[in-house]
This record gives C-alpha cells, sequence and structure tokens, in this order.
C-alpha cells in the first residue's frame, strides 16, 4: 500500500516537471522594431540616411489592416475601431463613410454659398484632413491625477502622453456624437461634431478648455508629482 502512494506521488511530481510553462512574452525579441507601412516616412528615412541603419534589424509582422495603400489613414482607422461595437467592424466602417460623405455634402453646400473667392479658399473640402484637425483640437495637453498625501487626496495635473491624448480627443468625440438627439442618425451626427470641433467650436472643445481651467486652478499642487 505504501509503495503504491509512493509510486502515485512520484508520478505526480514527474508529471508536474514535464509541464510546458506557459508563455508570458511576446514571440518577437526586444530587438525587433516596429514594421513602417507609410510611403512618405520610408522616404524621409530614406533621405536622412537612417534607413540604412535598420536594414538589418529584425522586422515585426505588420497587422492586417495596415498597408501602404494611399487611402489607408492610420487616424480614420483608429477612429474606427472605436465606433465599433460587439467587434462589427463592417458597420463601424459603413457609418464612418457616411459620416465623410455627410461632411462633403455640407462643406459643399457652403463652398457654393459663398460669395467671394476669399471664403472658398478658406474652406476645407477633405473630410478626411477636417477629421486630423478636429482630433488636434480636442487634444488635451494636461489631466489631473488624484496623489495622496497626508490623508488627503489632492488632484494634480500632470502632462498627458501623446497617444493618451489622441485616445481622450476621439472617446470625448464620439461621447458628444452619441449625447445628441436619438432620433437623428449616426452619420449625420458625427458630421455636426467634427465640423464644429474641426472650427475650434462644440461641446468637446469646451470640455478640453474646462479641463485646462480646472488643471491651471490647481497649480499649486504640482509639486507633489516629484514628492
Amino acid at each position: 500500500m505504501l509503495r503504491k502512494i509512493a509510486c502515485t506521488v512520484w508520478q505526480r511530481h514527474a508529471a508536474a516537471q514535464c509541464i510546458v510553462p506557459v508563455a508570458r512574452m511576446s514571440q518577437y525579441g526586444p530587438h525587433f522594431i516596429e514594421p513602417i507601412v507609410s510611403k512618405d516616412k520610408i522616404e524621409e528615412l530614406h533621405k536622412t540616411g537612417d534607413l540604412s541603419k535598420i536594414s538589418h534589424v529584425p522586422v515585426k509582422a505588420a497587422l492586417s489592416n495596415q498597408n501602404c495603400s494611399v487611402f489607408y489613414d492610420p487616424l480614420v482607422a483608429q477612429f474606427t475601431n472605436y465606433v465599433m461595437k460587439q467587434g462589427n467592424k463592417q458597420l463601424a466602417r459603413d457609418l464612418v463613410e457616411k459620416g465623410f460623405e455627410n461632411i462633403k455634402r455640407l462643406q459643399l453646400e457652403r463652398y457654393h454659398l459663398s460669395e467671394s473667392e476669399e471664403e472658398k479658399a478658406k474652406l476645407e473640402l477633405n473630410p478626411r484632413r477636417l477629421l486630423h484637425q478636429a482630433v488636434e483640437n480636442c487634444r488635451p495637453l494636461l489631466q489631473l491625477t488624484p496623489i495622496k498625501r497626508g490623508g488627503v487626496r489632492y488632484q494634480v495635473p500632470v502632462p498627458i502622453t501623446e497617444k493618451r491624448s489622441y485616445f481622450l480627443a476621439m472617446k470625448w468625440l464620439l461621447e458628444a456624437i452619441r449625447e445628441k438627439e436619438r432620433t437623428v442618425h449616426f452619420p449625420e451626427k458625427m458630421a455636426w461634431e467634427i465640423l464644429d470641433a474641426a472650427a475650434n467650436q462644440g461641446k468637446v472643445v469646451k470640455r478640453k478648455h474646462e479641463l485646462h481651467r480646472q488643471c491651471e486652478a490647481n497649480r499649486a499642487y504640482a509639486h507633489y508629482r516629484w514628492s
């Protein structure tokens, strides 16, 4: 009986040692670099001579939605991913494209109603550029972070990273779009909100200015970042 128990324990111990540990790291090592899919960036690296420095460095595989097409825009692709719900990306793409179509129609209507050539020259008719301009106008520079000192929690203003600022800008845009009347379709609400933000107006721009005012009011607590 004791021999059977000992054999069983030894077999379990040997089986536990043979179990392959779960991989808790990326399949790419730290010496792999991110892929460069934009032709403009490749040309810039070629002109500066930095392309020869990374020509022999291993590169990660590009994502399935990354390509060097002139129609590919990383910001538009990221905005489409934020619009998407429950993995229905085709619906999100259709909504964004219809929103761009509404922006184009509204801008063309303003263009034909303009009386002078100067007003026509000021109007931007490309909806993708308007989205870029709207996101740039909505990007915050600072954010408030709660830091506890002496039993009191202070709202400390800290600088925000570039990636986080783009995320907040697009998140605030989508929240403002979805807060509008539910009787109006998403593409129409998207067109109105993006045109307002591109003109440095609307809810999202006010929200950014309000955040900056709060950071300015709490600037006395800024030294708590380093303490």
